[in-house]
């Protein structure tokens, strides 16, 4: 796969992550680009190795794992509470 199937499968990736998360979401293009890329080679592979050839459906394994790498995205950007003395 060339860098632009990637860019283009990781901006559909992370933006259905991004659609299907409830909540705010106050990331960027490019942030969704790389959540969505990393979602979906982590994701595809997973559910190749889980499931094998899986015909097409390692889709799901990338959003799922798409939408945890949001999760923790959030988690860590968003997530900490500020405590004022």
């Amino acid at each position: 796969m060339g860098l632009l199937e990637y860019i283009v499968v990781g901006l559909i990736v992370g933006a259905l992550a991004r659609l299907l998360m409830p909540g705010r979401d106050p990331i960027g293009v490019l942030a969704t680009i790389a959540i969505g890329v990393l979602g979906a080679v982590a994701g595809g592979y997973i559910w190749r190795a889980v499931f094998g050839d899986g015909g097409g459906v390692e889709w799901i394994g990338s959003i799922l794992v798409a939408m945890g790498l949001l999760f923790v995205f959030r988690q860590m950007t968003y997530g900490k509470t500020v405590s004022r003395r």
